[in-house]
C-alpha cells in the first residue's frame, strides 16, 4: 500500500485500517471468511466528508442560505464527483474485491470507487485525527471546491441550448457519442451536439454525461449556433430566459 500512501500523503499507523477501507464486501461474501469490509468505514467517512465540506462552505459563503449551501455540498459529494476524486489518486487500482465482482467489471462501477473513497476518509479519521482527515479532504477537493465557489449557482449548458433551440423551432438538440478512449476505468469520451443533422459543438469528458455537457457549452459559444439563429429568424444574442442560471 506504500504507493497509495505516497499518493495521498498520509502514512497509516494502523495499516489494517487501510486494508479494511479498500476491501469490498464481495471479498468476504465470496471467501466466506470473517474479513472486515469497508462498509462501516464508508459510513463514518461519509459523515466526516459532509461535516468538513459543510463547515468550509459555511465559512466561505457567509451570506448563502441553507438551500444554496446544500446544493453546493451535493455538487461536491455526488457519486460522480467522488468518482473523479477517486480517479485523482488512482484508488481503483488498490481496491480488493471478489472474483465474481471483478469479472462483472466491478472496477468500472462508480459506486464502488466512491464508497472506497469515503471509507478511506473514515480510515484516516480513525487512524489519525479529525484534522488529518480534514487536511486530506480539502487538498483532494481543492480544484472542485474553487470551481463551486467561483460559480455558486450551477449553470446548465444542455438546458440553455435546448431552451434556445426549442423556443424558436420546437425541436430540441440531440447528442451523439463520437468515440471513447483509454482503459475501462479511465475512459475519455467525445460527444457532439447536433440540431437537425447540423453539428453545433464538440466536447470531451470522463463520462458520457460530462462529454455532452461540454459539447453543449462549446455549442453555446460557437459561431455555428449564431449563424443558425439568424437563419431561423431569431437574434444571434441569447434570449434573456436562456441566459438564466439554473439551480
Amino acid at each position: 500500500m506504500e504507493p497509495l500512501e505516497s499518493r495521498i500523503q498520509y502514512a497509516f499507523r494502523q495499516p489494517k485500517l487501510l486494508e479494511e477501507a479498500l476491501s469490498h464486501p464481495s471479498l468476504r461474501y465470496e471467501t466466506r471468511k470473517n474479513i472486515p469490509d469497508n462498509q462501516r468505514l464508508e459510513f463514518l467517512g461519509d459523515a466526516v466528508l459532509q461535516l468538513v465540506l459543510s463547515d468550509t462552505l459555511f465559512q466561505k459563503l457567509p451570506h448563502a442560505d441553507e438551500g444554496l449551501l446544500t446544493k453546493l455540498r451535493t455538487r461536491l459529494v455526488s457519486s460522480r464527483a467522488l468518482l473523479k476524486l477517486a480517479q485523482q489518486i488512482h484508488l481503483v487500482d488498490y481496491i480488493k474485491m471478489g472474483r465474481g465482482e471483478e469479472a462483472n467489471k466491478g472496477r468500472e462501477r462508480e459506486a464502488i470507487q466512491a464508497d472506497a473513497l469515503e471509507a478511506l476518509i473514515g480510515a484516516i479519521y480513525v487512524d489519525g485525527t479529525f484534522e488529518a482527515a480534514r487536511w486530506f479532504i480539502l487538498r483532494l477537493v481543492d480544484t472542485e471546491l474553487k470551481a463551486v465557489l467561483a460559480t455558486p449557482i450551477e449553470v446548465n449548458p444542455k438546458g440553455q441550448l435546448q431552451e434556445i433551440l426549442q423556443g424558436l423551432t420546437g425541436l430540441p438538440p440531440n447528442y451523439d457519442i463520437l468515440e471513447s478512449q483509454g482503459p475501462d476505468h479511465e475512459k475519455l469520451y467525445a460527444a457532439a451536439a447536433f440540431w437537425q443533422g447540423r453539428e453545433l459543438g464538440r466536447g470531451k469528458g470522463s463520462s458520457k454525461k460530462d462529454a455532452e455537457i461540454n459539447a453543449a457549452t462549446m455549442a453555446l459559444q460557437s459561431q455555428v449556433l449564431k449563424s443558425l439563429l439568424k437563419e431561423l429568424g431569431g437574434s444571434d444574442q441569447w434570449p434573456v430566459s436562456a441566459g438564466r442560471k439554473k439551480l
